[in-house]
């Protein structure tokens, strides 16, 4: 299982296409708990070329990466990314998992690096090949195909199997992300975090034995 130091350094990957809320929804929490514990977080938006604006699936809403991916970051979340619509999101996750499996298989391979994916991400390293065999969840949408994947998909909102936590729909990241912080910080920081948000987890975690 991943050892998380303080300060703990978190890189949310900026993908081209990348599903807003999968980044907004682990980012606010997060930043929320740095708020709250000041020293303890370094939250940060990175992308593979570097520094640079970020385009989402929604061309309009863009992000700037401040940083490269560093692989050796204590925690790196990996968003999904969409098509242009729902008959090219096959296409877009094929293309971008083979841009990206060379960058993502160092750190799949480091059990130091924690690495939670929110939604459709999961599908992103599944077709990498980089999450075969391990528990994971996906959008409810892409669960036949993450288990064709290879991966032993687990019916729940957000499942912990060590050193990869995986949430299934994009609103799920909101829940990965207090996790997040509770592995990190505590419960009781995780509960703060709720309180200063108003926002309730759902459902169970399921952790691997």
């Amino acid at each position: 299982m991943a050892t998380l130091t303080f300060m703990t350094h978190v890189q949310l990957l900026l993908i081209d296409g990348f599903d807003p809320m999968d980044v907004v929804g682990p980012f606010e929490v997060l930043s929320a708990a740095a708020f709250l514990n000041p020293g303890a977080l370094q939250v940060e938006f990175a992308a593979a070329t570097g520094p640079g604006e970020v385009r989402s699936a929604f061309g309009n809403f863009r992000l700037a990466a401040t940083t490269a991916l560093d692989p050796a970051a204590d925690l790196i979340i990996i968003p999904g990314v969409l098509g242009e619509d729902l008959d090219s999101v096959t296409d877009k996750v094929a293309v971008t998992a083979k841009e990206l499996g060379p960058l993502l298989a160092p750190v799949m391979a480091d059990p130091e690096t924690l690495v939670a994916i929110v939604c459709g991400g999961s599908m992103l390293l599944a077709v990498a090949g980089l999450i075969t065999g391990r528990h994971a969840v996906t959008h409810g949408m892409g669960t036949e195909a993450l288990a064709a994947a290879g991966v032993n998909v687990v019916r729940a909102r957000v499942v912990d199997d060590g050193d990869l936590i995986t949430a299934g729909g994009v609103t799920s990241g909101i829940d990965l992300g207090i996790h997040l912080v509770e592995r990190i910080l505590g419960p009781g920081a995780a509960l703060a975090v709720e309180e200063i948000l108003e926002f309730e987890r759902r459902g169970t975690v399921w952790r691997a034995a």
